[in-house]
This record gives C-alpha cells, structure tokens and sequence, in this order.
C-alpha cells in the first residue's frame, strides 16, 4: 500500500528535525515526504539542507497559501498519483518506530476506513477496571479506567458532559476528544480525531478538501474536515499506532487570539454537525462555552501562568460576544 506523507509547518526548524528523524526509524517509510513551509524565514530550508532525508520534497509557500488548511490542500495537489494513503503529522510530533506500519495495517483489517487517527501517548495514568463500579471521578471505557478531570467533574456535576464515546459530538457540542480512548491496542471507530496524526484515503480528496474558513493555525480544521469525511466513509482510531506530541509553543497564536477561536470555531464544527440543533442542546453548548471560559479566567488566580490565562479567557468571552453579530457562516 503506498502512502505520501505531507508535514505542514511553520517557524519549527528543529521540532520538525527530530519528526524526520524518528519517520527514518520506521520499520515501514513513507514512498514520499512532502513538507510544506509556512514560514516567513529560511531557518527551516537551512536546517534541512543540512540533513538527509529518503524521497522528501521541500516547499516554501508564499501568502496565498500560507496557513494550516491552505498548506494541506498545496500538499495534496503534490501527493504521487500512485499514493493510496496521505498522512499528516503536525512538526512537534515524534513517531514510535511502527506507527506507520500499525496505522495502515487498520486499513487492510477495515477495508470501509475512509481515515485513520494515530494515538497519541500522554501522561495520563490509565489502570485496568476491577469488578467494582468506578467511581464518580472516574471515566471508564473498554475495560479500562483514568480520571477524569475537575473540569470534567464540574461538567458531570452539572449535566454538561457528554455520554457518548470519545471521538463521537453529542448534539450539545463538547464531545470527549479520543484522548479518552484507552490504551488497548485496539481499533476504535470514530467520527473524528486529530488532524496532526491524521491519515486519509486519496480518494477522499476528490469528494471533500479542508475548509480555508480556517485561517492561519486552523485550530479545530481537523474535526471539521473528520465530520465531513465521516459523512463519505468510516473513521478510526488505532491505539496501537503510537507517537508523542510535544506542543511546542513556537508558530502559535497569542493567547487572546487563540481563546477567540476556541469559542468560534468550537461554534463553528458544532453546527457542521448539528445544522438545527434543540433548545436544549443551544442552551447546553453555551453553557459549557460559559462554564469553560470562568474555568480558565480561575487559572489566572491558581496557576503561574496569571498573564496567559486572562489573556485568553478575555479572548473567549470576545469570541463568545462576536458571535451575537458576526455568526460564521458554516459551509457543509
């Protein structure tokens, strides 16, 4: 089965070196590599050319296509004729030596897999269910269990959280994300997952392309395109192809604006999914919009980071209120 392999980047010169190097790790390469430079500088072209990497094609893009979801459409516009998977990593990720062979290993297994997501391993304990009931704090899934968080807690406590499995909207928004699913080694369907550790079906590109409405970082553009595409085809998440994400604070937005579009895209995937949704769901999602953003202007008093957090919650409650007289115009 041959994959391209399209990395998007943007001001991560030495974050994207350490990704190449764990893709020349794998015990499956890529038959091609494109990376797709976003940045204003040559630091990324320069710290490449000191490398070697098997089948990469560099490009730097100009204006018109710079942005997340602008550069992954320049990417498949290149991607081999002979591609039957295009995959996506984000730069600050690092890959175990048999991810890509464990990722299309699901598509040979669900022969009716449109995408496949990666799983990211974090730092979240998770531990075998016993017989016993889990407790309230508890999220339990599969014959596994973890916490679940004060946040997710407070949303419980509140009828806010969402009963259905991780990688599945409910119809008030605010799913679990498929961090939620457990570390199994087994293959989940899902509706959506990350875009940084995405991978698709070729032929997918010719029904749909990513949404431009995303500008520049294009946070939430992954769940948007996975609601979409799971529209044509089946989605899946495979806990056994495994890699890290490392967040790496350099190429993203400032935090007012970053909290702006938390609320605004958040508002925006919503309706991809739901186009009328209920009463009760409105009242719910901007409960939960609410709910989240007092949170998080509350980490302005309890954590030290004071500066970040009420920058962002400022911008949450700005995207919130700009919502009134400038709702996105959702394209389905």
């Amino acid at each position: 089965m041959k994959f391209s392999l399209i990395i998007c980047t943007y001001h991560r010169p030495q974050p994207l070196l350490k990704l190449l190097k764990s893709v020349a790790e794998q015990n499956l390469y890529p038959d091609q590599i494109l990376i797709i430079d976003g940045s204003h500088n040559n630091d990324t072209a320069n710290a490449l050319e000191k490398e070697s990497f098997l089948k990469l094609k560099y490009f730097k893009v100009t204006e018109e296509n710079r942005g997340l979801t602008k550069q992954r459409n320049f990417g498949i516009k290149r991607v081999a004729a002979s591609s039957e998977i295009v995959c996506f990593l984000d730069d600050d990720i690092v890959l175990t030596p048999s991810y890509f062979k464990n990722l299309l290993n699901t598509y040979t297994a669900f022969p009716d897999a449109v995408g496949v997501g990666g799983y990211i391993i974090d730092e979240v304990e998770w531990n075998k269910s016993d017989n016993e009931d889990s407790h309230y704090h508890e999220f339990e899934i599969d014959g596994w269990k973890r916490k679940l968080g004060s946040r997710n807690v407070l949303r419980k406590k509140l009828n806010l959280l969402s009963t259905k499995p991780p990688g599945y909207m409910p119809a008030e928004g605010n799913g679990f994300s498929t961090g939620f699913l457990p570390p199994s080694e087994e293959n989940y369907s899902v509706e959506f997952f990350m875009g940084g550790v995405a991978s698709y079906r070729t032929s997918l590109f010719e029904k749909i392309s990513f949404s431009e409405y995303f500008q520049g970082y294009g946070l939430y553009e992954d769940m948007d395109f996975c609601l979409r595409a799971s529209k044509v085809g089946q989605l899946y998440v495979n806990t056994n192809a495994k890699l890290y994400h490392y967040h790496e604070e350099g190429g993203r937005p400032n935090k007012f604006r970053y909290g702006k579009m938390v609320v605004r895209n958040g508002w925006y995937v919503w309706r991809v999914k739901y186009h009328h949704p209920t009463l009760n769901a409105k009242i719910k999602w901007h409960a939960t919009a609410w709910l989240l953003t007092l949170i998080r202007l509350g980490n302005g008093f309890t954590t030290s980071e004071k500066k970040s957090a009420f920058t962002e919650s400022v911008g949450r409650i700005w995207g919130w209120l700009s919502l009134l007289w400038n709702t996105p115009n959702v394209h389905r």
